[in-house]
């Protein structure tokens, strides 16, 4: 059973920055789209950053100039790199790893807190 398995989240006041990763346990083919989604209580989950093998990335209008999304494929790892962060971006966030039109298994990570507050 592949696992996802985010870290890096926690408590950081409005500005800062906070590195997301997702550490996936095995290495899945290469039609694999990676993404970041988040959520809030009471509303659906929603992709914030998505990156594929040779496209460009997809980011939310909102984060766009601030969040960066990567991947190291020697470390099965995908990171999400938070700037300038605002207290609209407290969420949960959650990784994925999934495959355009669903013609192969989606993944989902636990889900990390990130919290943005004075």
């Amino acid at each position: 059973q592949v696992q996802l398995v985010e870290s890096g989240g926690g408590l950081v006041q409005p500005g800062g920055s906070l590195r997301l990763s997702c550490e996936v346990s095995e290495t899945l083919p290469d039609l694999y789209e990676m993404g970041w989604y988040r959520q809030v209580p009471g509303e659906i989950r929603t992709s914030v950053a998505v990156i594929r093998r040779g496209g460009r990335p997809y980011y939310l209008d909102s984060v766009k100039g601030r969040f960066l999304i990567s991947r190291d494929n020697a470390k099965n790892t995908v990171y999400l790199q938070m700037n300038n962060l605002k207290p609209e971006d407290t969420a949960v966030y959650y990784c994925n790893a999934d495959s355009p039109g669903g013609v192969l298994p989606s993944y989902w990570g636990e889900g990390i807190q990130v919290t943005v507050s004075s």
